[in-house]
């Protein structure tokens, strides 16, 4: 038997498997932070924008991130099938995840034009757009792109 994780003596079963995926779909966006923010620096290296850059790197690391949920996060959900099945879902993750982005690029955008650690320091605000649009991604993506 594995090793009790620290809620499992607070939390009926069916929270745990519950705060067990949102744990999971934390490390994926862990990922995908350090994903976002790596191509947003290479795309300022190129001579990107702080806006244009990183709207490049978030529809990066949001395709890093459907891939990642869609086999480890959500693997028990149900499978599309069918002929373009995939790109439907990925199509389908990245729209739900619109209001996520919303919340995460507005935050982003805000602390870029009104912080000049936050200019300087672009990961700070990628950091706190990140965690401000994570809530929303977990509940929308679980119940229109997984359906977990």
């Amino acid at each position: 038997m594995p090793p009790a994780l620290p809620w499992d003596r607070f939390l009926p079963p069916a929270r745990r498997a519950l705060a067990a995926q949102f744990l999971r779909f934390g490390v994926v966006g862990t990922i995908g932070f350090l994903v976002d923010t790596g191509v947003l620096y290479a795309a300022l290296a190129s001579g990107a924008d702080l806006y244009a850059g990183r709207a490049l790197s978030y529809v990066v690391a949001a395709t890093g991130n459907w891939a990642l949920n869609r086999s480890w996060t959500f693997r028990e959900a149900g499978r599309p099938t069918g002929r373009g099945a995939l790109g439907r879902q990925w199509a389908l993750f990245l729209a739900v995840n619109l209001v996520g982005f919303a919340v995460n690029y507005g935050t982003y955008a805000l602390m870029v034009a009104n912080l000049p650690v936050a200019a300087a320091h672009p990961v700070l605000a990628v950091a706190a757009g990140s965690l401000a649009g994570m809530g929303g991604n977990f509940l929308l993506s679980r119940r229109f792109v997984f359906k977990a």
